[in-house]
């Protein structure tokens, strides 16, 4: 393993964007042994996620999206053999004099790290962030999507993908739910987990919040007896309460919101997937706000 001399010791930590943080330093890895590689392995373990406040993304393009919209990388793995790619290599650089570390990795070592036989040839280690339910913005017609106890990480990245091309102004998680910074999650983001604000809060928390909170509260629920098409979406601002896969709403969510709508179905089928009862309500209230 080659490895450029590290930034002096017990300096203070700086921000990613700080001009004066030292640059990267630049690794060449091929074993899965390796202590750093384990480490970075471990990340796929919540409990690890939650002890270092780091996490994976896997993809050139979510990197890029990643530092495009200022997240903080602390490490940056990448397949040794493509490292001549002319992308590959810009955003190595960029990640090196941001101050992060490059791995240059073997196949074998990006399989072992991703738990994939086909891997993309790059990997990043990402600081975890999250928005304090206060700091929504849920002013003039903005839109919040609500999840209560989602537990499909599909479902959550499918939503939060959703979520930002409808143009909401952020998703909240409710109670216990899938990790959004699970791998899985991430993959299902296509990038989009870097772009919506994101805040997590019990429920007894979030009824707190909603109790100053001045627009309408839809709630999706199998007892409604509106149209979601029906309520007036533009007259301020909205959240959209969407309850768990299999048991929805609890009594006191659904008792917290202003009016319990359901999607008409004419088929056999007894109720939609939660994304995608998400993604037609999602673009139904955000409809007076988007056009070609």
């Amino acid at each position: 393993m080659s490895d450029r001399p590290p930034p002096a010791s017990g300096a203070e930590p700086r921000p990613h964007f700080a001009p004066t943080r030292a640059p990267g330093r630049v690794k060449e890895v091929s074993s899965i042994s390796n202590p750093i590689i384990k480490d970075i392995r471990a990340l796929a373990q919540k409990r690890h996620r939650d002890e270092t406040g780091l996490f994976l993304a896997e993809g050139l393009k979510l990197v890029i999206d990643a530092l495009d919209a200022g997240w903080e990388i602390q490490t940056l793995i990448v397949a040794k053999a493509e490292i001549g790619q002319e992308l590959l290599a810009k955003t190595a650089a960029r990640t090196v004099s941001l101050g992060a570390d490059l791995v240059e990795a073997s196949a074998k070592v990006l399989e072992a790290i991703t738990r994939r036989d086909n891997p993309q040839n790059a990997v990043g280690v990402f600081r975890r962030r999250l928005t304090p339910l206060a700091k929504l913005d849920v002013t003039g017609t903005n839109v919040v999507v609500a999840l209560d106890r989602v537990r499909d990480p599909g479902n959550l990245g499918t939503v939060l993908r959703t979520a930002d091309a409808a143009g909401a102004s952020g998703v909240v998680l409710i109670g216990e739910t899938v990790d959004p910074f699970s791998l899985e999650t991430v993959r299902a983001t296509m990038g989009s987990i870097f772009s919506v604000p994101l805040a997590r809060a019990s429920e007894a928390e979030f009824l707190e919040w909603r109790k100053r909170f001045k627009g309408l509260v839809t709630g999706a629920h199998m007892a409604g007896a509106i149209d979601y098409r029906k309520p007036d979406y533009g007259a301020g601002a909205t959240v959209l309460l969407m309850g768990n896969e299999q048991a929805g709403l609890t009594d006191r969510l659904t008792d917290a919101c202003d009016v319990l709508v359901r999607i008409p179905q004419a088929g056999r089928a007894d109720s939609l997937n939660l994304a995608v009862a998400t993604g037609v309500m999602l673009f139904e209230v955000r409809r007076g706000a988007l056009s070609l």
